[in-house]
C-alpha cells in the first residue's frame, strides 16, 4: 500500500517536489488495459485504459448512474455544448447534445441525487461579470437532446475569478466553488436560498494553502473529498457535521498521482469503490482514464 501522510501544511513547491518523487518511484505501475479497470487485478498502484483520440479536452466528469461502467464527460472552451458517454473501456458510446447552452469555458461537472451539474466557471484573463452552472437530470438511454436545463447564474462578491473545481452539499445543496488562479486558492460558497434579481453571489468562506485546482469530487458517502491540481491529488476527511469549506479547512493527506499530460478530471466512483483521473490531451499523442483503487491509495 502507497500512502504519504501530511500531518502539517506545505507550500506549493514541496508538494510539486512530494508528488514528482511519487511519480519516479512508482511509474513503472502502469498497466494498460481494455474493459473495466476495477475487474483486474489491484496490485499496482492505478490502472489504465487508452481512452478514444476524439476525446482531446475532458475538462469535467461524474460517473453515470443510469448507464453502468460508463462515465460522463465534457470538454472546456470553444468545444461542443454536448456530454460524451465514455465507457469504462475507454470506448465513446454516445453523445448527448445540451439544448440552448453556450459552452464559454466549462471546466468541471458533479452530481447530485440524479441530477448532473456542468459549471462554466472557467475565466483565464479574469475578466468576466457572471458565471454560471447548468443542472439537468441525467440523460437515459432514449434521450439524444436534453432540453430541460436550470441555467443558476452567479457572480463573486469580490469581482472575476478563474475557476475549474467545484463541490455540492448533499444536504444544503449550497455550492463550493475553488479558484485556480488566486494564490493560494481560494474557497467561495454559492447559496441557492436567496437571489437578487436572478442573480447569486458566491461569497468568500475559506482558503487552502496551495494553488492551482484545476479539479474537486466528493465521495458518495460525502466523508472523502479529492481536491486536484495539475501535479498532485489532496484529500481531506469529512464528518457528518462538518461543512465543505469547514472539512478543507483541516489538515490533509496527498495521495499518490501518475503525473497526466493536464489532468483536470476526477470523479469518484458510484460504489465509492475508488475514483477516476482523466486529462487533456495537451501535447501527448494519447490519453488514458486512470483507476485508483480505495483498497490501495485511500
Amino acid at each position: 500500500m502507497y500512502r504519504l501522510y501530511y500531518p502539517m501544511r506545505t507550500n506549493n513547491y514541496l508538494q510539486a517536489i512530494l508528488c514528482l518523487g511519487l511519480l519516479i518511484t512508482l511509474g513503472s505501475c502502469e498497466k494498460e488495459m481494455v474493459g473495466d479497470p476495477r475487474e483486474h487485478e489491484q496490485s499496482a498502484l492505478f490502472q489504465a485504459t487508452p481512452v478514444a483520440p476524439e476525446l482531446s479536452e475532458a475538462s469535467g466528469m461524474a460517473d453515470s448512474k443510469t448507464h453502468p461502467k460508463h462515465l460522463w464527460v465534457h470538454e472546456d472552451s470553444g468545444n461542443a455544448t454536448q456530454l460524451y458517454l465514455l465507457g469504462y473501456d475507454g470506448n465513446i458510446n454516445r453523445k448527448v447534445f445540451l439544448k440552448g447552452t453556450t459552452n464559454r469555458d466549462w471546466e468541471a461537472m458533479a452530481r447530485l441525487g440524479n441530477d448532473l451539474y456542468v459549471a462554466d466557471i472557467g475565466d483565464n484573463n479574469q475578466v468576466h461579470k457572471s458565471y454560471w452552472i447548468y443542472k439537468f437530470a441525467e440523460p437515459t438511454a432514449d434521450i439524444d437532446t436534453v432540453s430541460s436545463i436550470q441555467k443558476i447564474n452567479f457572480t463573486y462578491a469580490d469581482g472575476a475569478h478563474d475557476a475549474e473545481a467545484f463541490l455540492i452539499d448533499a444536504k444544503t445543496q449550497d455550492i463550493f466553488l475553488i479558484t485556480k488562479r488566486d494564490s493560494p486558492s481560494r474557497i467561495y460558497k454559492l447559496s441557492l436560498s436567496a437571489a437578487n434579481k436572478g442573480l447569486y453571489v458566491a461569497t468568500l468562506v475559506g482558503t487552502l494553502t496551495y494553488a492551482g485546482v484545476v479539479g474537486a469530487a466528493q465521495s458518495p458517502d460525502g466523508k472523502d473529498i479529492i481536491i486536484k491540481t495539475y501535479t498532485g491529488l489532496y484529500r481531506y476527511n469529512r464528518t457528518a457535521e462538518e461543512s465543505i469549506d469547514e472539512a478543507l479547512g483541516k489538515n490533509f493527506e496527498v495521495l499518490p498521482y501518475q503525473l497526466e499530460p493536464q489532468g483536470e478530471a476526477v470523479t469518484f466512483a458510484n460504489d465509492n469503490s475508488g475514483f477516476f483521473t482523466l486529462s487533456e490531451k495537451g501535447l501527448a499523442s494519447a490519453v488514458s482514464l486512470y483507476f485508483y483503487s480505495r483498497n490501495t491509495v485511500l
